[in-house]
């Protein structure tokens, strides 16, 4: 069993080691059992586990701890009681001034004081009182020995994951494409699966790394079988009818020569089946058409960017067609004329909403997804190419999972010369990521996190968990700044600003940022309030540097369609490349400037996606973010890292323009 304790800035873990992960891997590798099964001994299983429990508290688990020698105890038993705390430092706010032996230590005395706390806590879970464990130790063998058995086969292990244990494990995977080196030259079917077997096969290597460690779902990048740049001619060879799940029940593992031409599927379904465990990949997807019906395409076939889910069985149960393609509509793929929303159910954790990429933009489906159908738990194959100061895949991703309160399942490429790479696992309560820095060697990285079941619509599965949060940034409408005809009007007027407006800064200037053209102010001096607006939105800043003013930054203000397609309102905190008003808005991923600050902004959308990124891909802390006086605010104190951006990022979907519109 395991626990994480948190307050607003510290957290400590606190992990019994054993090898019971090795057996719940064991038992789900034997595959899970029925489900009417686990119904049938529920009861008697959980009174099981609440004996197990009560021996808990006398000092023994079900991994062979507690307080104690003999066979499954304490010392000598095989296991132990560990805790690592990850500490916010109380910096120094000077730290090139000399000191006194007195002043230092009232300096180290602070951090001190808060190890002494989490030492505290940590004792207090693992130290057992000796007497009782002697009481009981022989008792509480028998019954952990039984729990632990009829758990399992109920597919319930310690850690509380499987059937109604309130959490699951997952497994993103950030894979180095082997690529084909002539996208643009056609292959036949043989060459072009020669090539996608070579890509397969380290998936097939992570299906089973991920299984190892209790992985009950492992989710692929987009593009990462068969890459991409291709013509719509040259991918021919690499696509698969994909059949459609709700229509057609299909095992292409127990049934591969049911569809033609389906090498693929085959391969993923008999790695989902072979490790039991749920598996979401993206490939190349087709569908025959009659050429002379338009809008089928000349060739008589779509192509669709498509992500497959097959089941721990094999079974394919879920296919999504990519909605909003970046550039893919230009070269290999077609945007499918009756988009969907589509979702797959679990045993172990319920249900998963499925989007790719550039999806993640948009409201339809990714909103739509967690408004309409109250999907909490989304799956997220990408081929990011990140762009500071803004659009990092880390950066983003996170955001998008904090302002919305979601589970994010993000498994990215790895592509040094194109900049592409980040993939996370991301939790309203936490996250687990990983960027791939300069000078690293590139291979693809696995990430294995333990995640709290989110599915409101299962609570047979969440006995235990905690309330879920609603909605950071969507639970409200932004404020009604004035009524004009009896409707409520949710800019503010011109001329209106902040309600204590600060003195005037440096004079505005415009400067590019990621291809828009923002308005910016400097951010001058060891402390501040300062506004810059851009049409209708009007940023603000309170701040207050901790380090020297050595770093140039600007506060920055969008209001427009970003590339003539997406409503953007942002207000960015953002660290310049130089020292120049010039280098404000090109990118830099690192800094070593600390700041206090509050930024906040009158967006008239309610969705704001917030985002503090630190030096080197650093995801630092939110303290606090919402609605609040004339707008949507979020505040930072002791960074951890440099700052190299903040950013409130609104969008105001209603004000999209489609690639249709005039």
């Amino acid at each position: 069993m395991s626990e994480i304790l948190r307050n607003e800035r510290h957290t400590l873990y606190y992990q019994p080691l054993s090898q019971s992960r090795v057996f719940g891997a064991l038992f789900r590798q034997m595959g899970r059992v029925d489900r009417r099964w686990s119904d049938q001994g529920s009861t008697m299983a959980w009174c099981i586990l609440g004996a197990a429990v009560l021996m808990l508290s006398l000092g023994v688990d079900g991994e062979g701890g507690g307080a104690g020698g003999g066979e499954g105890g304490g010392a000598g038993g095989g296991s132990y009681v560990a805790a690592v705390y990850e500490h916010h430092l109380i910096g120094k706010p000077q730290p090139k001034v000399p000191l006194s032996r007195q002043e230092a230590l009232e300096h180290m005395n602070k951090n001190l004081d808060v190890y002494e706390e989490q030492a505290a806590a940590a004792a207090k879970q693992g130290r057992v009182d000796r007497w009782w464990y002697d009481l009981g130790s022989a008792m509480a063998q028998y019954i952990l020995r039984a729990a632990s058995v009829l758990l399992l086969s109920l597919g319930v292990d310690w850690a509380g994951g499987g059937a109604g244990g309130g959490s699951y494990v997952a497994a993103v995977y950030e894979h180095n494409i082997t690529w084909n080196p002539q996208p643009k030259v056609p292959l036949s079917r043989q060459e072009a699966l020669e090539h996608m077997n070579k890509n397969l096969d380290l998936y097939e290597q992570q299906a089973a790394a991920a299984a190892k460690q209790g992985a009950h779902i492992i989710v692929f990048p987009e593009d990462g079988i068969h890459g991409f740049t291709f013509t719509r001619e040259s991918i021919a060879g690499y696509l698969e009818t994909v059949p459609d799940p709700k229509a057609v029940s299909w095992n292409p593992c127990s049934d591969p020569t049911r569809f033609p031409n389906t090498e693929v599927q085959h391969r993923l379904s008999c790695m989902a089946k072979s490790n039991s465990l749920y598996l979401v990949a993206n490939m190349a997807g087709r569908e025959d058409c009659d050429a002379q019906t338009p809008p089928c395409p000349p060739d008589g076939r779509y192509q669709f960017n498509t992500n497959v889910v097959f089941s721990a069985n094999g079974t394919l149960v879920a296919r999504y067609r990519k909605r909003n393609l970046y550039i893919e509509s230009e070269f290999e793929f077609d945007t499918p004329a009756d988009p969907q929303l589509i979702t797959f159910d679990t045993p172990f954790a319920g249900r998963f909403g499925l989007f790719i990429c550039f999806d993640i933009l948009f409201y339809n489906p990714a909103m739509e997804l967690v408004e309409k159908l109250g999907v909490r738990q989304l799956v997220f194959s990408t081929a990011w190419v990140n762009t500071l100061p803004l659009m990092d895949a880390v950066q983003f991703h996170r955001s998008f999972s904090y302002a919305t309160n979601t589970t994010l399942l993000s498994a990215n490429l790895r592509i040094d010369g194109m900049n592409t790479t980040g993939s996370g696992i991301y939790s309203p309560w936490g996250f687990q990521y990983y960027h791939a820095q300069e000078g690293e060697p590139k291979a693809g990285r696995l990430l294995v996190q333990k995640l709290p079941v989110l599915d409101s619509l299962r609570p047979d599965l969440r006995p235990h968990s905690l309330p879920l949060p609603p909605p950071i940034s969507g639970d409200q409408e932004p404020p009604c700044y004035q009524q004009v005809d009896g409707e409520c009007q949710r800019t503010v007027p011109e001329g209106r600003s902040h309600p204590e407006d600060p003195a005037a800064p440096s004079s505005p200037f415009k400067a590019d940022m990621i291809g828009d053209n923002y308005t910016m102010v400097l951010v001058e001096g060891a402390e501040g309030n300062l506004s810059v607006c851009d049409n209708a939105l009007c940023c603000h800043l309170q701040f207050r540097r901790r380090t020297a003013p050595q770093e140039l930054y600007a506060l920055a203000a969008f209001d427009g369609l970003h590339k003539n397609r997406m409503y953007l309102q942002v207000c960015a905190l953002i660290r310049c490349s130089g020292l120049t008003p010039q280098t404000c808005g090109k990118a830099i991923d690192h800094a070593d400037t600390l700041l206090d600050f509050q930024l906040m902004g009158n967006f008239s959308t309610r969705h704001v996606f917030p985002s503090v990124l630190g030096s080197h891909m650093y995801l630092d802390r939110i303290d606090h973010s919402g609605w609040g006086g004339r707008g949507f605010y979020m505040s930072c104190h002791e960074l951890v890292r440099g700052l190299v951006t903040a950013a409130l990022c609104g969008r105001a979907y209603d004000r999209d323009h489609t690639l249709t519109s005039p």
